[in-house]
């Protein structure tokens, strides 16, 4: 049996698609089910059992045999929360535990890390391990991100294969849950439809114009196929940049959205919200020669590509993949 938690969200239920359309039969979801908005995520899949996220540390002791890999998706992402506590509980607490039971139980482990442990990119974007104790993310979410990778490097026992897979900007079908913390395509998708314009935030920066901040956008099926290909071929174990290599523009991105929908761009600028202004991140680009070496040779999809899919095969039909 595979282990996927955080399986109800955004990527875990579409790696569950992925992995059954690959034939993995025998998927064990674990998440906090109350949360009625994701419910649609998990419709349809067939799935071996569903598991408690609080549960979960009393399951695993009486099936651990069965299990031959988990992925720990599962993490509280909100990057407007500053309560770090709640952080401290999910990014950093449970996952602990997470890990020493995939080390007591011998079972491979891939869990998901974040670009946002790269805070404004003083040190680059390189997943090298030298640089994880000089890296200052920007807010609690990176931070705990970053002092999970700190604290798993810092460990003298280990799964027998392991993974820290670095998210850059994920986007893709099965977001709808995500309210703010949603993509920038989703919430243009949505602007488009009621207003016929997308609202980008203004530059408060001299060095970028306005919608000309970049990120590395990574479609959600792209990091799926990856994320198949640490479990079939287990490279060396370690931190992997996950994202496409490639900055884009928000601009770029409106643009392709708009494009998706068959209509002429409409932008508008808005300021920062004050709450984030300073924690905002103006550029991230993945550093990929790891994953390469690692024999990953899949092509990653292109902006406009991925928008197109997404646009056209999900949110207009308000789909889940």
């Amino acid at each position: 049996m595979i282990v996927v938690t955080g399986a109800a969200g955004f990527i875990g239920s579409c790696l569950i698609s992925k992995l059954l359309e690959s034939g993995h039969q025998e998927i064990v979801v674990v998440d906090d089910f109350s949360k009625s908005g994701k419910a649609g995520n998990l419709t349809g899949k067939s799935l071996a059992a569903r598991v408690s996220r609080s549960e979960f540390f009393d399951w695993l002791p009486r099936h651990n045999k069965e299990i031959t890999f988990v992925f720990h998706i599962g993490a509280r992402t909100d990057t407007t929360e500053f309560n770090m506590q709640v952080f401290e509980e999910l990014n950093l607490g449970y996952s602990k535990k997470v890990w020493e039971a995939c080390c007591k139980y011998r079972i491979p482990l891939v869990y998901a890390s974040s670009a946002a442990t790269y805070g404004s990119g003083e040190y680059g974007y390189h997943d090298r391990h030298d640089i994880v104790d000089q890296l200052r993310p920007l807010n609690p979410y990176g931070i705990s991100k970053n002092e999970f990778d700190k604290w798993v490097l810092g460990q003298s026992e280990t799964p027998p294969f392991w993974a820290g897979m670095k998210f850059f900007n994920v986007y893709g079908p099965n977001e709808y849950h995500k309210g703010r913390m949603a993509s920038v395509i989703f919430h243009s998708f949505n602007q488009i439809k009621q207003t016929g314009k997308v609202r980008l935030f203004r530059s408060h920066r001299p060095d970028f114009t306005d919608g000309g901040q970049l990120r590395d956008f990574i479609y959600v099926k792209d990091v799926v196929t990856v994320l198949e290909f640490m479990m079939n071929k287990r490279p060396q174990s370690g931190l992997y940049n996950l994202g496409t290599g490639k900055a884009r523009t928000f601009f770029d991105l409106a643009r392709a959205t708009f494009s998706a929908l068959n209509l002429e761009p409409d932008i508008e600028f808005i300021d920062t919200p004050a709450d984030i202004r300073d924690k905002y991140q103006y550029f991230t680009e993945a550093e990929m020669n790891k994953l390469r070496s690692a024999g990953y040779t899949g092509a990653f999809t292109s902006l406009e590509d991925g928008i197109s899919d997404y646009v056209r095969n999900y949110l207009a039909n308000n789909s889940y993949r």
